[in-house]
């Protein structure tokens, strides 16, 4: 077992070799793209530009020498001709580090990924008919809105009109911001006020001070507009006393321009990007989601135990030890994801000493100790439990399941 582990624990390193490959030689691919894009192709278009606009010229003139017109197209059909060639001859050089690419892939990881997949997931209707609605919601978040109803249609999935109008809104929105409006997200940020505040959120907040900056951009005719908008400053002013002083001070740069002030960095762009995250972050919290699909979350941690997984199974075929891996719920090697997938605490059950999980969740005694369901159930004599960390006996039934 120790030796199986050993070896599962080596295949992680194995894998980020091998990912780390392939990765630069499709970053040599890209670069050798970019060179002769850049140094072939952009210099000859120039001089075929050049040599066209020539004959175009020559041709337009009526008295034009037809010596010099002939000598004119004989060499740039010389110069197109040796152009061809030389592109023939990079693309053959390409081409043949494109083969490499496809063949270290194919070398390094393994197309068939069956013996790692569990055939039985999604085989029943129920299951099916899950899957159908995370598909359904993550189309729904990433705005396509049409592809999601035929999906519903085609699948039989309903959704309720309820669940839909958040998404909807959601992505009204984002939409305006992407096209830097920020009406509709002002509007939805003070008609959901009080519930943002007690989420301890600064959206509104940020979304005024975008405004303003936007306002300071208009230069010098914007600063009476800007000093009666901010008025909305004021409910933040305990808060956000020090932002509002910077907004407020930039004022008196405005007739000189802020791109040429101490305060040039509030017209940094990327704060569009960054409201954009913030109120896609806020929402969800405030709906009660998930910053980021069900759906991509899934893909993402498979795409990441995924490669680890099939060198484990392969040290363990090769070993004789099929027995470590026996439980479909269960794996022989803990696999590190990251702590951007760490999304709730997990519960270890003291006396099996196993994880609990949703056919063996965690269950609260009466008097709030916390053991896994299996345990209660080995622990019960006669319709009695008694706690094994004090002397309290109690029913069983009054145990209460736990959710993180």
């Amino acid at each position: 077992m120790s030796y199986v582990i050993k070896h599962c624990s080596a295949a992680l390193g194995d894998v980020s070799f091998k990912r780390e490959l392939c990765n630069y030689r499709c970053n040599g691919i890209v670069s050798m793209f970019s060179v002769v894009k850049h140094h072939y192709c952009d210099s000859e278009i120039i001089e075929w530009d050049h040599t066209l606009f020539l004959l175009f010229s020559l041709a337009g003139v009526q008295d034009a020498d037809l010596s010099v017109l002939s000598q004119t197209m004989a060499q740039c059909c010389k110069n197109i001709k040796e152009t061809v060639q030389m592109l023939a001859s990079r693309h053959k050089d390409i081409h043949g580090s494109v083969s490499k690419v496809g063949k270290a892939i194919d070398r390094n990881f393994d197309a068939e990924i069956s013996a790692v997949v569990a055939e039985t997931v999604w085989e029943t209707p129920e299951r099916q008919k899950y899957l159908s609605e995370t598909i359904v919601e993550h189309l729904y978040r990433q705005g396509m809105l049409s592809v999601a109803e035929d999906l519903c249609q085609e699948s039989g999935v309903v959704i309720d009109m309820s669940m839909k109008q958040p998404f909807l809104e959601l992505n009204r929105i984002l939409e305006a911001l992407r096209m830097q409006d920020l009406r509709p997200a002002l509007e939805w940020a003070v008609s959901n006020r009080q519930r943002l505040l007690d989420l301890n959120s600064s959206l509104e907040f940020k979304l005024h001070r975008l405004y303003f900056i936007s306002l300071l951009s208009g230069g010098i005719n914007n600063q009476m507009e800007a000093l009666q908008y901010a008025r909305h400053f004021q409910p933040f002013a305990s808060q956000h006393q020090r932002d509002i002083q910077i907004l407020m001070g930039s004022l008196v740069y405005l007739r000189h321009g802020i791109d040429n002030s101490p305060y040039r960095t509030l017209l940094e762009t990327n704060q569009w990007a960054e409201i954009c995250n913030i109120f896609t972050r806020d929402a969800c919290a405030l709906l009660g989601l998930s910053v980021e699909s069900p759906l991509s979350v899934s893909f993402a941690s498979g795409c990441m135990a995924l490669p680890v997984l099939m060198n484990i199974k392969q040290v363990i075929e090769q070993r004789q030890c099929s027995g470590v891996w026996t439980h479909k719920d269960e794996l022989p090697i803990e696999i590190d994801l990251g702590k951007k997938c760490w999304y709730h605490s997990v519960f270890a059950c003291p006396i099996l000493r196993q994880q609990t999980s949703e056919s063996n969740p965690p269950m609260k005694l009466i008097c709030g100790h916390v053991i896994s369901r299996d345990a209660l159930n080995k622990l019960t004599n006669a319709g009695k439990l008694k706690c094994p960390y004090c002397p309290m006996e109690q029913n069983p039934s009054h145990a209460k399941q736990i959710y993180f």
